[in-house]
């Protein structure tokens, strides 16, 4: 069953965390000096915030599945949506091993779809991206997917 992910960026971590666990009458699943996340099931949703020198706001908003025939499933979907799409493969990103794929939006918004497959001690790799820019301190890219690790529809296998 597929989960609703939204990241925002915060200004004041311990603040923001005090005010999401009274609104969704729950305390974080995980808890870093940096970054919190619920695995809420109603709604069901992984909601994530993070301190990491970001302006606040929506960071980006994903889709994560709970196994590879879902991650396949939502993957082609991302490449029937006419938009180019980098496939990030397995990567380290919030305290998480994943394997994820990113698209944006014609608006620009960045979505992930992903799944996890098991917890990090670190944040992430936000400085090796050196093929795609990052526009803050999460780990997804700074723009829409573009150039070399690309696959668009009419690239696609």
């Amino acid at each position: 069953m597929k989960r609703l992910h939204v990241h925002i960026a915060v200004e004041d971590l311990a603040a923001s965390v005090r005010f999401y666990a009274t609104l969704f009458a729950a305390e974080p699943t995980v808890l870093k000096p940096d970054y919190a996340k619920w695995m809420l099931q109603d709604p069901r949703m992984n909601f994530a915030i993070s301190q990491r020198g970001a302006t606040p706001g929506i960071e980006h908003l994903g889709i994560q599945v709970e196994d590879h025939s879902e991650l396949e499933e939502v993957y082609a979907r991302l490449k029937r949506a006419e938009q180019p799409v980098l496939e990030e493969g397995n990567t380290t990103c919030c305290y998480a091993r994943s394997e994820k794929s990113w698209i944006s939006d014609p608006q620009g918004v960045l979505w992930e779809a992903f799944l996890t497959s098991g917890e990090s001690t670190v944040y992430g790799h936000d400085a090796s991206r050196s093929a795609t820019p990052v526009k803050s301190a999460c780990c997804a890219p700074a723009r829409a997917p573009s150039g070399a690790n690309v696959r668009s529809d009419e690239s696609a296998q």
